[in-house]
């Protein structure tokens, strides 16, 4: 991974145009060729990017900026970087990166609610746990009473990079035929209030789990039946 602060104007050239003003900039160069151009806020979110494969020319002027040409390989579209100085350039070797690794709760959640799948609704059926996708696999891949697709997402604790990546995840699966359409549904044990609304916003519904009752555990408290 190469990571370079520079001061710099960016223009996305292609089927749409995009024209990022001269400014001081992170510049995150990843080992897969995707490009990512970042501002100190957005939290995660690049401000302008370059999925792979891409191919990059550097071209040093010596009187002026120097200009960087990020190019898709296949669709020929342009992320071009011209750059007034350049304040930080260094490179790292990250390797081969183990992936996320659920905590027992969590991994227990999912197989819990996959053995349990009506839990979600009547009706439901489940597809696969784990369903891949070249992204990284979704947790549980089910059918509802309509016999339509949904992905289900799963957190301990729901927040917004939760919905972020069930909303990538959806994106993909939409795009294959044979499961679209399909809707997302994010369940947590507790889930944050921006996450309701960033979730409730993209048409993603969320249930709160019980983890006890998904376990057959009866609660301590009273009840009349």
């Amino acid at each position: 991974m190469r990571l370079v602060i520079a001061r710099c104007v960016v223009d996305y050239v292609g089927r749409l145009t995009a024209h990022l003003p001269l400014a001081t900039r992170l510049i995150i160069f990843k080992a897969d060729g995707s490009v990512s151009v970042h501002a100190d806020d957005r939290a995660f979110k690049p401000l302008n990017w370059m999925n792979p494969p891409c191919k990059l020319r550097e071209e040093t002027v010596d009187e002026g900026p120097d200009v960087w040409t990020v190019t898709h390989s296949k669709s020929g579209e342009k992320l071009v970087l011209t750059v007034e100085e350049v304040m930080h350039d260094t490179s790292h070797e990250l390797g081969k990166d183990p992936g996320l690794q659920k905590d027992g709760v969590e991994a227990h959640l999912q197989e819990l609610l996959a053995e349990h799948i009506t839990t979600l609704g009547d009706g439901y059926t489940l597809i696969r746990r784990e369903y891949p996708t070249a992204i990284g696999p979704v947790d549980i891949l089910c059918r509802d009473g309509a016999s339509s697709t949904v992905a289900v997402e799963l957190k301990r604790r729901g927040d917004i990079d939760g919905v972020e990546q069930l909303t990538r995840y959806l994106e993909l699966l939409n795009r294959d035929p044979t499961l679209a359409p399909v809707r997302g549904v994010f369940a947590a044990q507790e889930i944050k209030p921006q996450a309701r609304v960033l979730a409730e916003d993209r048409g993603i519904a969320c249930v709160v789990l019980d983890y006890d009752e998904l376990r057959g555990i009866e609660p301590d408290t009273l009840r009349l039946f």
